[in-house]
């Protein structure tokens, strides 16, 4: 599962797993090695994103010690955090509650007998993505805010680890001066990665299922055209509607970025 992370992460940089083999979650992986802002590359082994956490084994948790995980952001809605709980040793928790709006969707429509096919389903999950700016921005930015607090080793997750999780690491990666094409890069590495429950099988048609739980390039393109559409550009959104202004954008490359050669 451990896949070793050479394309994007620049010349004579040491080279890690960005895929972290866990029994528990499939999905669970490092941003590190990207190149950013003028020439640093992205910290290993400071921030990961991941699916859910509530299925860890005692090995896993172990191994996730042995990272120094030390804080986990949880963007999955109140119901999903019920049904899945987690606590990890030694690992400080934090809620930043968005609502899976796709599931609750299809949930609706299926108690009233309407049939979802993958047309719909595509513009259910663009609908999900322009409104992680629309309303979200109280939890995004509370993220940033997480973020800037030190540079102990996180992990940020929601259910499966691809939309809420996807667009969130699109924005820190961003914000680092990732390119947009690297960025895209890692957001569809989950479609490698992720293995889907088994109880969805013979929940939906496979096509639909394909949509709901894999992701797409013009999922992501969604949620930044939406941005650019409301606030003008990224700069102006994450400084306007995340607080991230050149000072804090600083010090966020103070804590995730090294010099070229570190």
């Amino acid at each position: 599962m451990a896949r070793a992370a050479r394309r994007h992460s620049g010349q004579g940089m040491t080279t890690l797993p960005r895929s972290v083999a866990l029994s528990g979650a499939s999905n669970f992986r490092d941003l590190g090695g990207y190149a950013g802002l003028d020439g640093r590359t992205v910290r290993w082994r400071r921030l990961f994103r991941s699916d859910h956490l509530a299925a860890l084994t005692p090995e896993d948790t172990r191994a996730l010690s042995g990272l120094g995980l030390a804080r986990a952001l949880d963007l999955r809605g109140t119901q999903e955090r019920a049904a899945q709980a987690y606590a990890l040793p030694d690992v400080r928790y934090h809620a930043l509650p968005i609502e899976p709006v796709v599931a609750q969707r299809a949930q609706e429509m299926a108690a009233t007998g309407q049939a979802m096919d993958a047309a719909l389903a595509r513009r259910l999950m663009h609908d999900t993505y322009r409104a992680f700016v629309a309303d979200n921005e109280a939890q995004f930015a509370a993220l940033f805010e997480h973020l800037l607090q030190d540079d102990s080793p996180l992990v940020f997750h929601c259910t499966a680890g691809k939309d809420r999780t996807g667009f969130a690491a699109a924005l820190i990666l961003r914000a680092l001066g990732v390119p947009q094409d690297v960025v895209l890069h890692d957001y569809l590495l989950t479609n490698g990665l992720y293995r889907r429950p088994a109880v969805l099988q013979g929940s939906a048609p496979p096509e639909v299922l394909d949509v709901i739980w894999r992701v797409q390039a013009d999922f992501l393109q969604a949620a930044f055209d939406a941005l650019e559409q409301e606030h003008g550009s990224l700069q102006r959104y994450l400084e306007r509607a995340l607080r991230l202004d050149e000072a804090a954008r600083a010090r966020l490359g103070q804590l995730y970025l090294q010099a070229p050669g570190a």
